[in-house]
C-alpha cells in the first residue's frame, strides 16, 4: 500500500519516511507531536499524542519509521492518528530510495537537457560563469529538492524546476525574439542554484544556518560575484545576471531583495510562478474525485479548486 491509496478508517501498520517532525503544544496543555511522513507517491501527517520522554531521541528526520495507526479526516484531510511506533533497523533489510518521490524526468535526460542549454548561452563571461558554479555544485543539484515544501518538493525537484523553466524560457524566446537568450538562460541556472547551500539535502530536508539567515537569492549572488572576481570578468552582464537572481521572486512581499529592472528579470519571475504553480496543482489535485473541489492550497492564495469530470472522459 502507498500513501496515495490511504483512505478514511483505514487501519495502517508499514514503514514511512520520517520527513519532518514538530513539537506542539494541545489546548490540554500536553506536548503532542506532529511526524510529517512520506513515500514515493505522496505525504501524510502523522500526530502522536501521547509523547514519551524517548521520543524527542528517537525521531529523527530523513530516517525510516514502522508506523501502527488509524487514518482519519481532520477537516476534510486525512491525518494519522499514531498508536505505535519503532525506527528501522539494519535487520528490516529497508532501502530509503524505494519510498522516495523523485522526478518523473531521469536524471541523465535532464542532464543533457542541460548541458543543450548552456551551449545555447553565445555570451562568453555568462557561460564561464554559469558553468563554474554548476561544476561547484553539481552533486547537489541533481539531487537536491527545489523546494522544503510546496513545489518540486522531491529528490532531483531542483534539475527538474530548473529544466523545465529552460524548455518554457525557449518558447519564449521563439516568441519574443527582443529578449537576452544569453541573460534568460544563465538567469533561470542559476536563480535556484543557492538552494544547494539553504538547503540541508535531499531526504529530511531542513534550512542549513546560511539558509535561515541569507536564504538562496544573497547566496547565489555573492557566489555569482566571487566567481566572476575570481575569473577576472568584469562586465555589465554580471551585473544583470546578479539582478536576474536578485529579482526573481517578483515582489517584496513574495522575499525579493530588488523588483524586477530589466525584461529578462521579469520574464523569469513569471516562468518561475508558472512552473511551481503547476507543480502544485499536478501534486495537489492527483488524487481528487473527478467532479470534487481539492482542499484549500495554502501556495495557491488558499483557494480550492474544481476537478471536471469531461478531463478524464476525453483523455
Amino acid at each position: 500500500m502507498f500513501i496515495n491509496e490511504f483512505k478514511t478508517d483505514q487501519e495502517i501498520s508499514m514503514f514511512l519516511l520520517l520527513d519532518n517532525v514538530i513539537r506542539g503544544v494541545a489546548s490540554s496543555g500536553k506536548p503532542y507531536l506532529t511526524l510529517y511522513l512520506k513515500d514515493k507517491t505522496g505525504s501524510i501527517d502523522g500526530k502522536i499524542w501521547e509523547v514519551k520522554d524517548e521520543d524527542s531521541e528517537n525521531l529523527k528526520a530523513g530516517k525510516m519509521i514502522h508506523v501502527e495507526g488509524t487514518l482519519l479526516d481532520y477537516r476534510g484531510k486525512l491525518q494519522l492518528k499514531i498508536k505505535n511506533y519503532r525506527m528501522a533497523t539494519d535487520s528490516d533489510n529497508i532501502d530509503i530510495q524505494d519510498y522516495i518521490q523523485t522526478a518523473p524526468v531521469p536524471k541523465d535526460v535532464m542532464i543533457n537537457e542541460l548541458n543543450y542549454f548552456l551551449k545555447e548561452i553565445s555570451n562568453e563571461n555568462l557561460r564561464t560563469v554559469t558553468i563554474e558554479l554548476l561544476n561547484k555544485y553539481k552533486k547537489q543539484f541533481i539531487s537536491y529538492p527545489a523546494a522544503k515544501s510546496m513545489h518540486h518538493d522531491f529528490y532531483s525537484g531542483l534539475i527538474y524546476h530548473t529544466t523545465t523553466m529552460l524548455k518554457i524560457a525557449k518558447a519564449l524566446v521563439g516568441i519574443y525574439p527582443s529578449l537576452n537568450k544569453d541573460l534568460l538562460y544563465s538567469g533561470i541556472i542559476l536563480h535556484d542554484l543557492g538552494k544547494t547551500v539553504e538547503l540541508s539535502g535531499p531526504v529530511g530536508t531542513s534550512y542549513t544556518l546560511e539558509g535561515e539567515l541569507l536564504g538562496h537569492i544573497v547566496i547565489m549572488s555573492d557566489e555569482v560575484a566571487r566567481m566572476a572576481d575570481k575569473l577576472g570578468i568584469e562586465a555589465e552582464e554580471i551585473t544583470l545576471l546578479r539582478h536576474m537572481i536578485l529579482a526573481h521572486h517578483g515582489k517584496y512581499e513574495f522575499g525579493s531583495p530588488k523588483l524586477p529592472m530589466i525584461k529578462e528579470a521579469e520574464i523569469i519571475h513569471f516562468i518561475d510562478n508558472i512552473d511551481a504553480r503547476m507543480m502544485m496543482f499536478e501534486k495537489n489535485l492527483a488524487n481528487v474525485e473527478p467532479g470534487t473541489f481539492s482542499d484549500k492550497l495554502f501556495g495557491l492564495e488558499g483557494r480550492h479548486f474544481y476537478v471536471p469530470t469531461f478531463d478524464r472522459e476525453n483523455n
